[in-house]
């Protein structure tokens, strides 16, 4: 079973990189060696990643969790806690 996790975010954006270190380290607390984090900075992506339509103009994180190739969870402008991503992973 393959488990993916997506950030899509904006480097300068705080909040993005206070959900890319929660994650990380939610990830490392659970030993989740498996599962597969990525951050994808939108200030270099033109809005358009993976398929899916984010909102650049806004600093927004959205997360993604992919299971076997499909989306299994997304938050939009929030930080997951690790009871909401335990329940996907």
């Amino acid at each position: 079973m393959a488990t993916k996790i997506r950030l899509f975010g904006k480097n300068g954006c705080a909040k993005c990189k206070t959900t890319k270190n929660k994650l990380n380290h939610f990830l490392s607390e659970w030993k989740l060696q498996e599962v597969e984090m990525q951050f994808h900075d939108l200030d270099t992506v033109d809005g358009l990643a993976e398929g899916a339509f984010y909102d650049v103009g806004n600093a927004i994180p959205v997360v993604l969790v992919e299971k076997d190739g499909r989306q299994a969870a997304r938050w939009d402008g929030e930080v997951p806690n690790s009871q909401a991503v335990r329940m996907v992973l």
